[in-house]
């Protein structure tokens, strides 16, 4: 039995990605650091260009594929960033050789979007690393909802609520004391019947705590 066999890893491909993976690495590092060359960055910082794009492709696919960081939000975005950042080197290297087959020249579009690549990294991975300190419950959208939810039914019970004592003391003063009665308040408010019922019961408890609280003569 081989000791691929044993412990179920094929060498032969852990290998061969391992080559290509270099290639690949040293390839577009050459590609990238002549774009900027050509692009008008200086001989010793054109190496930079490369090492961002790079830097930028793996930390994008670390929270992308690593599920234990950050919300989903944070690894939706990291994929999108990802995706872009291998995107960036395919079509950096693709603008440099086809620079040095004479295909296509150097124009000002060009040097302005290879001079922004910089910034823009920078930016994206600042909002990335943002995004991933936001706890899950936080980030994620149907837990806001829910939030929101609860947060906007209490407001609407409390608004109901203040309705109601208003339309109760505007009963009294018409009606020489008389509390308003379920259907008044379903009336007033346009409310529904079994809501008009609860609202006429906090009512009434709110009277009987207030007599029971004044002082006795």
């Amino acid at each position: 039995m081989s000791r691929s066999d044993t412990d179920g890893r094929d060498w032969w491909v852990i290998v061969g990605m391992a080559v290509a993976a270099v290639s690949a690495a040293v390839a577009s590092f050459a590609g990238l650091r002549g774009l900027a060359q050509v692009a008008g960055w200086p001989d010793r910082l054109a190496w930079l260009l490369p090492v961002t794009i790079d830097a930028y492709a793996m930390t994008s696919a670390r929270v992308w594929l690593a599920g234990t960081l950050g919300s989903d939000r944070a690894r939706g975005f990291a994929r999108a960033n990802a995706i872009g950042a291998i995107a960036t080197s395919i079509v950096g290297n693709a603008g440099y050789h086809l620079t040095a087959a004479g295909l296509i020249t150097i124009n000002w579009p060009i040097v302005v979007l290879v001079g922004a690549v910089p910034a823009a990294v920078l930016g994206l991975t600042a909002h990335l690393h943002a995004l991933r300190a936001v706890p899950a419950s936080a980030a994620d959208p149907a837990v806001r909802t829910r939030v929101r939810t609860r947060r906007s039914k209490r407001r609407t019970e409390d608004a109901l609520l203040t309705a109601a004592r208003e339309a109760d003391a505007r009963h009294r003063a018409a009606h020489d004391g008389r509390p308003i009665s379920r259907d008044g308040l379903r009336s007033a408010l346009r409310i529904a019947g079994p809501k008009a019922t609860e609202l006429r019961r906090q009512l009434a408890a709110e009277t009987t705590d207030r007599k029971e609280a004044s002082p006795h003569p």
